[in-house]
């Protein structure tokens, strides 16, 4: 195994001799010049910016990565810098501004180091550019006119090829006490040594990138599904006259990562219903808007993506709505709607994949249909239900794995449960339903678990209250998903299994969970797990100022169906390997 020394100087050698060194490598400005206002996005995608701490005494920048060991070693001794100094008046601020950390992994890096302190995402890298820093880890800090008085490392404990067992210079924390003393720094600049902040290179992609060839592919494959007339996007992106339209749109979402929703922390499972990017499909589309959005030659247009009108599931087999209209009022509070129907099944149906659709997207926060079976109730004591499907924005439709379907036993009705948001004007409802049935009863019938923390108790004004609910698996099972559910306060969440042997592993993981896009979680292999197993869904709240969303930071939060409440939803779909359909 390679000692930490060793793989300081292994994994630092190998980035810095295999990066891509850019003629026009910024050179950082030299103490007494001024630092321009900046604004970036924090792990939380919120607006943070430099003028927001006019009233610090002083604020130290940080430039991190996510990979590099140096960097990831000077994590701890930064952290106590800022316990140490952030009462005298002292901001801490990092700044990843590598190419190759995408946004979830710098948002989860920072979770897990529990960094208590602003982690900013540079994702063109220009604010390093301004400062003309080229490393990870590389410090600035600037007084309070915001001119920069010290440039350079945070100790000279680990360097490239060499670890002492503790520093003998404190360069950052020399620098930050003369700051405070209002005395020049004694020693301005220290060498910077650590992996080199990866830059975009220049061209992204060595040739002429075209609609037809290049970039069409990839907005069917990836935008076509939300981007079409009738869908939920606000823009269809249906020929090259659209896309050219919204060209800088598509640059600044893509290169922002905000586009295609995708939450989940990619060092953790894989996802059938994975809608992120590669690397080169990105570069791809941020190089065609770069280079004036080439049209290219018609003969490349590829053929239209086959896509059924009105639904994702393709043409359903059966269809069914609210059976009313609803009248949602123009301002006020809606409480949750629900409409009893009958789809008149006089045997038991097996549904492959289903889909809710509301008719008015305008006022409609979200759809769960429930299948209300004769004589049980809709929710169980052990936290099951039957749910058809549901809808929210960003979600996904219900599609079950090969071999699996849930099961609509004869005489059911159906629940339809809206929640509805005025916006206004005064308009109608009537949300629908479509099942694709499966041709043969399944091996296993899928099962559903709400996974629900009633319980809550999150404290006025508190940044980082989390809670966990806790659930063992009864028998042999496969998890097919989950879907987290939380409301305006919720940040992330995260599913952890323990298996009887006492080996732990993460399942899923949002470390950036957005109210906004409610998305269903689905493996793209279900996940094996022996009965005696047990899962842990953990979530975290901000209920603080800074919560931008926060409907109001001064109350104390419970469990509610409002969105000025909250939830801790888990939302879990299992089969069940001892409770084989096939052959009953």
């Amino acid at each position: 195994m390679l000692s930490w020394r060793s793989a300081v100087l292994f994994v630092t050698t190998l980035l810095t001799s295999s990066s891509v060194l850019r003629a026009d490598e910024p050179t950082a400005p030299s103490p007494g010049a001024t630092v321009n206002d900046v604004t970036l996005r924090d792990i939380h995608r919120r607006p943070v910016s430099l003028s927001d701490f006019a009233d610090k005494r002083a604020v130290v920048v940080a430039f991190i990565g996510t990979e590099c060991p140096i960097a990831n070693l000077a994590v701890p001794r930064l952290i106590a810098l800022h316990e140490k100094y952030a009462e005298q008046g002292v901001q801490f601020l990092a700044i990843n501004s590598n190419v190759q950390d995408e946004f979830i992994e710098v948002s989860a890096h920072a979770q897990e180091r529990e960094i208590p302190f602003p982690v900013l995402k540079d994702f063109d890298h220009s604010t390093a550019d301004a400062f003309g820093a080229t490393r990870t880890p590389e410090y600035f800090v600037l007084d309070a006119d915001r001119v920069i008085q010290y440039h350079g490392r945070l100790d000279d404990q680990y360097t490239i090829g060499f670890t002492r067992s503790k520093a003998s210079r404190h360069d950052l924390a020399e620098a930050i006490e003369d700051v405070l003393a209002d005395l020049p720094v004694e020693k301005p600049t220290t060498r910077v040594e650590g992996c080199k902040i990866g830059r975009a290179t220049d061209p992204r992609v060595p040739h002429e990138v075209t609609y037809t060839k290049d970039v069409a592919p990839i907005i069917q494959k990836r935008c076509q599904e939300c981007h079409r007339e009738g869908e939920i996007a606000p823009m269809s992106l249906a020929s090259y006259d659209d896309a050219r339209d919204w060209a800088e749109t598509i640059h600044e979402v893509v290169l922002e990562q905000r586009m295609p929703p995708w939450h989940a922390d990619p060092r953790f499972s894989e996802f059938s219903n994975d809608r992120s990017m590669t690397r080169e499909e990105t570069e791809t589309l941020l190089a065609w808007v770069e280079q004036r959005t080439p049209e290219g030659d018609a003969g490349d247009l590829p053929p239209p993506a086959d896509f059924t009108d009105g639904w994702v599931i393709g043409q359903p087999d059966f269809v069914i709505d609210m059976g009313e209209d609803f009248d949602v009022p123009e301002t006020g509070v809606v409480e949750y709607q629900k409409f009893l129907v009958d789809p008149g099944f006089t045997e038991d149906v097996w549904v492959r994949r289903a889909e809710a659709r509301p008719s008015n997207r305008a006022v409609v926060h979200h759809i769960i249909v429930y299948i209300q079976t004769p004589g049980k109730p809709l929710y169980a004591q052990d936290g099951t239900t039957s749910m058809l499907t549901g809808w929210a924005p960003g979600d996904m439709p219900t599609v079950y794995p090969e071999g699996t379907a849930s099961r609509i036993p004869a005489g059911s009705k159906f629940i339809f449960e809206v929640h509805y948001t005025p916006n206004g004007v005064a308009c109608k409802d009537r949300s629908q339903a479509g099942i694709v049935f499966a041709k043969e009863p399944p091996q296993y019938e899928v099962e559903t678990n709400i996974l629900a923390n009633m319980d809550l108790n999150i404290p006025p004004g508190e940044p980082n209250h989390e809670d966990d609910f806790h659930y063992t698996f009864k028998g042999d099972a496969k998890i097919l998903g989950f879907m987290p559910h939380m409301h305006l306060r919720g940040v992330s969440a995260n599913y952890e299994v323990t298996y009887p042997d006492g080996e732990q592993e993460t399942l899923l993981s949002i470390p950036d969970w957005d109210f906004n896009w409610q998305s269903t979680y689905r493996f793209q292999n279900p996940i094996d797990v022996p009965k005696g197993t047990k899962l842990k869904f953990t979530a975290i709240w901000d209920n603080s100022p800074n919560n931008p969303r926060n409907p109001d930071p001064t109350e104390e939060v419970h469990w509610g169906l409002q969105t000025w409440e909250e939830m801790q939803n888990g939302w879990l779909e299992v089969v069940w390997k001892d409770k084989p359909v096939a052959g009953e």
